[in-house]
């Protein structure tokens, strides 16, 4: 880690680790722009069951995150799988935790990006994307998506949107992450760390 690197938080969600790979590859993108350092952080799960506790540290991946995080960040890609066309649970939990940091302006006019992955090819991707900018547009912050200079976003036969980086993950979760779409996640990640780079007036 260099303190001299600008921070982007790639957050994310994932049950079965899809989200995670994109997570993974947004992060190659940021660190492909010199002077950034992706920092990968998760949420812990939600449950219907009150006494249910997820461990103080996850089993594997991504640490959890923590409020700080969104203080020292350049810039953020907040990443959540589609439950019913929306971010799943946890992800939102966390999110409505964070009034303090909307009252005090700690993410106003830093940029977001976002990502998701389904289960089907039409099972609510965009509209997970767009739940998740609500809240982002709240706290000020400058949400991007992919723009149709990219030829993958036209000729991609498995995930890939203009509001946000995606993956088709079949029902059963096994489709692997076609090579548009990791283009499409890279691209974004990259995207992100050059407008963050920008908007600390970094050459």
């Amino acid at each position: 880690m260099n303190p001299t690197n600008l921070i982007i938080l790639v957050l994310y969600y994932s049950r079965h680790g899809k989200t995670r790979k994109l997570a993974e590859l947004i992060a190659q993108g940021v660190e492909s722009v010199p002077g950034l350092e992706a920092r990968l952080r998760t949420v812990p799960a939600v449950s219907t069951v009150a006494e249910a506790t997820e461990p103080d540290i996850p089993r594997s991946g991504a640490p959890y995150v923590e409020l700080e995080d969104l203080a020292e960040c350049a810039g953020l890609a907040l990443g959540s799988p589609t439950r019913f066309g929306n971010m799943a649970a946890a992800m939102k939990y966390f999110l409505d935790g964070t009034s303090a940091q909307w009252l005090s302006g700690t993410l106003s006019g830093k940029p977001a990006a976002l990502f998701t992955s389904t289960g089907s090819l039409h099972g609510g991707q965009e509209s997970t994307l767009l739940s998740m900018m609500i809240p982002l547009l709240h706290h000020g912050m400058m949400v991007m998506g992919l723009p149709y200079t990219m030829p993958e976003l036209m000729t991609t036969e498995s995930g890939g949107s203009p509001y946000g980086a995606t993956h088709w993950s079949g029902v059963d979760g096994n489709r692997p992450i076609t090579d548009d779409e990791k283009r499409l996640a890279i691209a974004l990640g990259r995207r992100l760390a050059l407008a963050s780079r920008n908007l600390q007036g970094m050459e």
